[in-house]
C-alpha cells in the first residue's frame, strides 16, 4: 500500500498553493473567498502558524567552512518556513494551505486565494548568484553564498599545473535534472487527542531521523508523541529522504481539526517542489607530461543549492562532489573549491549518485581532452594513471581514503567486451549507413557505504550514520528481521532476510523482514548514499552473531560441557563426535523461549541488537563503456552498445544487484541524452510537466553487457560495498567522451549535456553553438576570478 491509498475514517484532504513567481515580496494574502467555499474546513497562512511550528533544519553543512544558514529559533542551522511569510524564494515556494473534504474541493478553494505580490529580480546560475549586484535571497546570507569550500592542496595543485608541459582547461554545466519516482511525495497526518499522540504516514527514505528532526526541531513536541511510518514507497532516487513542508502540515492540520489529514502531490507539483539535483558549473585544468602521465588537477564548481538549503543539500554540494574529483586516477596535486549559492531555483538534494556523478563527469571529460591534446589513446592514459593494486588503502589527497581496488582487471574487461580494438572497422561500416560512431570510457570510484559517524561529523553530517538491526527468533525457530533502514524499491525483504539466513543457517522462508516503522524497529538512518546493505547487511549480521553466541552459551549448560567444545553451524549446535549432544536452531529457539533450567546468567529468549558503525566508507568502482552513432541528417544520438564491469565487493544477491545497477544505468542516460530542468530569466520552470521534461524509456536504451570483479571491502566482516546508485555515476561520462569522439572530425570537442538531436546536429553543421554550452562565447561567463578576490580578501566566506 502506498501512502496514496491510505484511507481513514474522517479524513479530510489538503492541498497547497505555490508562488507563482520565482521572487518576490508577498505583500497581502487574501483567503476570504476561499475559506468560505463548500467543503473548506481551513484555510492557513504562515501567521496562523506563528508558535504552532518552527522552520525546516539543515543537517549537513559543508564541514570544515565557514557557512551562512536562514535562521532557526534553536540555533541549528536554519532551511526553509513551513509556509513562506513575507517573501518567496523559488516557483512553487508554499505560501497557503487549504484543508476540504474532498481534493477537488481544496484544490478550487485554492484558486480563490488571492496573493498580492511585488516582483523582485531573480537568480537562477549559481555562479551569477554570487557575482556583485545580484539579486540578495536572504538577509543572513550575504552575496547568497552558503559557503566557500575546498579541499586538496592548492599550492601544490597550482605550482603543478604552472611546471607541467600539457596544460588542458575545459568549461562544463552539469544539468540540473529532476528525479522522477513513480510514486509522488505523499503524507497523512493524524492525532489522538487522548493520548497525546501523532502519527505520519509519508513517503520517506528515513522515518527515523524525520521522527526526531520534526519532533524536536519542527514542531517542539515530545520524541515519544511522534510516530512516522513510511507505507511502499514507490522508488526516490534521493528525493524522499528530506523534510518537507506537507510533514509538519499535515499533523499540525490533523490536531486543529480533530481528524486525519491527506495531502498528495501532483507530478507538477512534483518538478516545482521536490528536490532537484546536479546544477554544478565547472572550470577544470588538467595537467601532465606527453607519456601521459597526469600530474596536476584542480576544479573550480558553482553548485546551486536554490532557494533555501535542502535538509543535507549543501552536504551534497560540496564534499561529495569535491573530494571525488580525482577519480581512479594516483593525482599527486589536486585541488578543489566550490562555490555554494542560493538561487531562485527549486532547492538542490541528492540525486541517485550525487557528487559523485558531477566529480567524475569532470575528470572524464578532462581525461580524454587530455588523451586528445598528447594524441595517445584514451584508454592508455587511464591505464598509465590508475592507482595501483599495492597502494591501497590510498588516501587521494582530497580527504577519501579508498579501502580496496583493482582497477586494471576491469578496465581490462570493459575493452574486451566493447571489443575496442575493433572500433576503427565499426566507425567504417557505421558511416557507410549515414552514422557517425564513436566509443567513449567512463571509469569511476565512488564513495558509499555512508558512516562512520565521526567522520561524517567532521564532513558537516549534524547526527550519526551508524545503523541498527533486530533479530527476533520465535520459539517455532521462525525469525524475524527489524532493521532501521527503510527502503524504497531495493528489496530489502530479500536481501537482509538472506543474510539473516545465511549466518544462521536457516531456511530463508523462515524469515521475516520489518522496517519503516518507529515503533517497531530500532532506531535507524534509513537509506541514502548506497547504505543500506553495506551499513544495514553487517548490522544484521552482528545481530545474528549475538544470538548463535546465546545458543552455543546454552547449549554448553544443556550438554553440560564447556562452551568451547559446542559447535554451531548450518542452523545445528553441537558437540562434534558426541551424538547425544545435537539440537537444532528451532530446538533451541523453543528451549530459549520456555527458559526451563537456564543459569541466571542466562536470560531466556533470543532477541538480540546490534548497532554497526563502520570504520570508514567503501568504494566501489567499476569501468563503463558507451558506443553511440550519430546520425548525420538529423543529429539524433543512439546509444548502440552499453557495457559496464562494476565492483560493489561481495556481491549477497546477484539479482538484486544487477536490476540497481541496469536501473542506475538507465538514470545516468537519461541525464546525458534529454534530461534538463530548464528556467527562465524569471526563474520559471519551462520544463515542469513530462511534456516538456523528457525521461528514458524502454526504446531509448540497448540491452546492457554487464560484468563484475569482486573485491572486498575490509570495513565490515562481510566485505560488502554499496551497489544501489554507483552505475548512475559513470554514464554521463562516457556518452559524453563518446559523442564528441563521434564527432570530433567535425570539430566539435566539447558538448554539454543532454545531447539532443538538435543540439548535436545545430553543431555537428555549425549553425550555431549551443546557448547552454560554456565554451559558447555568447554564454555569460563565470565570473571566477571577481569572486576569489572578494573570498581572498575576505569581503564572502
Amino acid at each position: 500500500m502506498y501512502t496514496a491509498d491510505l484511507s481513514l475514517p474522517g479524513m479530510a484532504h489538503m492541498a497547497l498553493l505555490g508562488s507563482e513567481h520565482a521572487h518576490a515580496l508577498v505583500r497581502g494574502i487574501d483567503t476570504a473567498v476561499a475559506a468560505a467555499m463548500p467543503g473548506v474546513l481551513r484555510v492557513v497562512t504562515a501567521a496562523d502558524l506563528e508558535g504552532k511550528v518552527m522552520p525546516l533544519p539543515c543537517v549537513w553543512i559543508p564541514g570544515g567552512a565557514e557557512s551562512h544558514f536562514p535562521p532557526h529559533p534553536y540555533g541549528v542551522p536554519g532551511a526553509r518556513p513551513v509556509l513562506a511569510g513575507d517573501r518567496v524564494r523559488h516557483v512553487g515556494d508554499p505560501l497557503v494551505a487549504v484543508v476540504a473534504e474532498t481534493p477537488a474541493q481544496a484544490r478550487a478553494a485554492l484558486a480563490a486565494v488571492r496573493v498580492d505580490y511585488q516582483v523582485l529580480p531573480a537568480v537562477v546560475r549559481a555562479d551569477e548568484a554570487v557575482a556583485a549586484g545580484a539579486p540578495q535571497l536572504h538577509e543572513a546570507v550575504p552575496n547568497n553564498l552558503n559557503a566557500y569550500w575546498t579541499c586538496g592542496d592548492r599550492e601544490g595543485t597550482d605550482r603543478a599545473l604552472a611546471a607541467a608541459p600539457v596544460v588542458v582547461e575545459l568549461d562544463l554545466y552539469n544539468q540540473r535534472t529532476i528525479n522522477n519516482p513513480m510514486e509522488p511525495r505523499a503524507a497523512v497526518g493524524s492525532f489522538d487527542a487522548v493520548s497525546g499522540e501523532y502519527t505520519l504516514w509519508a513517503t520517506t527514505q528515513s522515518p527515523h531521523n524525520h521522527r526526531f528532526l520534526l519532533a524536536a526541531l519542527v514542531l517542539g513536541i515530545e520524541f515519544n508523541k511522534l510516530r512516522v511510518i513510511a507505507p511502499t514507497v514507490g522508488g526516490s532516487f534521493g528525493t524522499k529522504g528530506y523534510l518537507y513542508p506537507d510533514m509538519p502540515l499535515v499533523l499540525v492540520l490533523a490536531k486543529e481539526l480533530g481528524r486525519p489529514v491527506k495531502w498528495v502531490d501532483t507530478r507538477t507539483g512534483l518538478m516545482n517542489s521536490t528536490v532537484q539535483g546536479r546544477d554544478h558549473r565547472q572550470h577544470g585544468t588538467i595537467a601532465g607530461t606527453r607519456d601521459g602521465r597526469i600530474t596536476a588537477l584542480r576544479c573550480t564548481s558553482y553548485a546551486n543549492l536554490g532557494g533555501y538549503p535542502s535538509t543535507i543539500g549543501p552536504g551534497v554540494a560540496t564534499a561529495l562532489m569535491g573530494r571525488s574529483i580525482s577519480g581512479m586516477y594516483r593525482i599527486e596535486h589536486a585541488f578543489c573549491e566550490v562555490y555554494a549559492a542560493f538561487t531562485n531555483t527549486v532547492p538542490l538534494g541528492a540525486q541517485r549518485g550525487s557528487g559523485r556523478a558531477e566529480a567524475t563527469f569532470l575528470v572524464e571529460r578532462l581525461v580524454d581532452r587530455f588523451a586528445a591534446t598528447i594524441g595517445m589513446d584514451p584508454a592508455e592514459v587511464r591505464r598509465i594513471n590508475l592507482v595501483p593494486p599495492d597502494a591501497f588503502p590510498y588516501d587521494n589527497g582530497l580527504g577519501w581514503t579508498y579501502d580496496s581496488g583493482n582497477y586494471e582487471p576491469a578496465l581490462d574487461r570493459a575493452l574486451e567486451l566493447a571489443r575496442y580494438g575493433e572500433i576503427e572497422a565499426a566507425r567504417v561500416e557505421a558511416l557507410a549507413r549515414g552514422k557517425l560512431l564513436g566509443v567513449g570510457l567512463g571509469c569511476f570510484v565512488a564513495i558509499c557505504g555512508v558512516g562512520p559517524s565521526t567522520r561524517m561529523s567532521k564532513e558537516g553530517m549534524l547526527g550519526g550514520t551508524w545503523e541498527s538491526a533486530n533479530i527476533r527468533v520465535h520459539p517455532t525457530g521462525e525469525v524475524t528481521v527489524i532493521i532501521g533502514s527503510a527502503s524504497t524499491g531495493q528489496s530489502h525483504e530479500t536481501t537482509f532476510g538472506q543474510i539473516a539466513a545465511e549466518e544462521l543457517g536457516i531456511d530463508p522462508a523462515t524469515v521475516q523482514v520489518l522496517h519503516s516503522d518507529t515503533t517497531k524497529a530500532p532506531y535507524g538512518q534509513g537509506t541514502y548514499g548506497s547504505r543500506s546493505y553495506s551499513v544495514g547487511g553487517p548490522a544484521v549480521a552482528l545481530a545474528a552473531g549475538k544470538v548463535k553466541d546465546k545458543i552455543r552459551k546454552a547449549a554448553a549448560h544443556m550438554f553440560a560441557v564447556k562452551e568451547t567444545e559446542v559447535v554451531y553451524a548450518n542452523g545445528v549446535v553441537s558437540v562434534p563426535g558426541d551424538p547425544d549432544k545435537v539440537k537444532t536452531f528451532a530446538e533451541m529457539a523453543m528451549a530459549l523461549w520456555y527458559g526451563w533450567d537456564l543459569p541466571r546468567e542466562i536470560e531466556p529468549a533470543l532477541d538480540e541488537t546490534a548497532y554497526f558503525d563502520p570504520p570508514d566508507f567503501n568504494y566501489p568502482f567499476g569501468v563503463h563503456v558507451a558506443v553511440v552513432e550519430v546520425d548525420q541528417d538529423t543529429g539524433q544520438v543512439e546509444v548502440v552498445r552499453y557495457i559496464a564491469v562494476n565492483d560493489a565487493g561481495t556481491v549477497g544477491n546477484p539479482l538484486v544487484v544487477t536490476g540497481q545497477i541496469e536501473g542506475s544505468i538507465v538514470h545516468g542516460l537519461g541525464q546525458a541524452l534529454m534530461e534538463a530542468a530548464i528556467y527562465d530569466e524569471q526563474g520559471r520552470l519551462i520544463s515542469a510537466d513530462l511534456r516538456d521534461y523528457a525521461l528514458p524509456r524502454a526504446v531509448d536504451v540497448p540491452f546492457f553487457e554487464l560484468d563484475r570483479t569482486v573485491t572486498p571491502s575490509p570495513h565490515n566482516a562481510l566485505g560488502l560495498k554499496g551497489a544501489g546508485e554507483i552505475a548512475t555515476v559513470p554514464p554521463a561520462a562516457a556518452v559524453a567522451n563518446a559523442v564528441c569522439d563521434a564527432l570530433k572530425d567535425h570539430g566539435v570537442t566539447h558538448i554539454d549535456m543532454p545531447f539532443t538531436a538538435e543540439k548535436v546536429w545545430r553543431r555537428l553543421n555549425q549553425r550555431d553553438q549551443d546557448p547552454d554550452d560554456p565554451q559558447d562565447p555568447q554564454a555569460p561567463h563565470d565570473p571566477q576570478g571577481h569572486v576569489r578576490a572578494q573570498v581572498q580578501q575576505g569581503a564572502i566566506r
